[in-house]
């Protein structure tokens, strides 16, 4: 990945994007999540949105396997909890075990202190570069408390 800064990496760079804890289930029910910020609404009737997810990250092929995924909306209030999706959890772990979660209706688990959650079924997908953009049908949501969603401005846009 790029790491020096050209003019291109310094505007794209300011694009801002939200934050957002994506979630689903592995196929032996293991919920598994990850910091995403490439992540916006697409449709409205129905409902979508679509998130790009890096090639070969297990999320992905278990969003695959479970046609599922939810979203975890962050704000200031809540941005302390992405910090257990930083890194790999330790061997026999999950970085929800030590948060306070609940099950979106079609499994996945999203965070209860988050601004809000968005409950998506897969809705097909289309590869891209180093991601795979993945197409969610929104079919459940709830707004927890009242507040703004938090964003992110990155200073190199060709690198996270």
């Amino acid at each position: 990945m790029p790491t020096e800064t050209t003019p291109l990496a310094l505007a794209l760079g300011r694009v801002p994007t939200g934050l957002y804890i994506v979630s689903t289930r592995a196929a032996d029910g293991t919920p598994l999540g990850f910091l995403g910020s490439f992540l916006v609404q697409v449709g409205i009737d129905p409902p979508t949105l679509c998130v790009a997810i890096a090639k070969g990250r297990d999320h992905l092929q278990a969003i695959r396997d479970s046609r599922s995924f939810a979203v975890s909306i962050l704000d200031e209030a809540s941005k302390g909890l992405m910090g257990s999706f930083f890194r790999p959890p330790p061997e026999g772990t999950t970085p929800f075990d030590d948060l306070e979660t609940q099950d979106a209706p079609s499994g996945p688990p999203v965070l209860a202190g988050s601004l809000a959650w968005l409950d998506c079924e897969h809705a097909g997908e289309h590869e891209t570069g180093d991601h795979v953009v993945v197409f969610g049908r929104i079919t459940a949501g709830e707004l927890l408390r009242e507040g703004e969603p938090a964003t992110h401005v990155r200073k190199n846009g060709l690198g996270y």
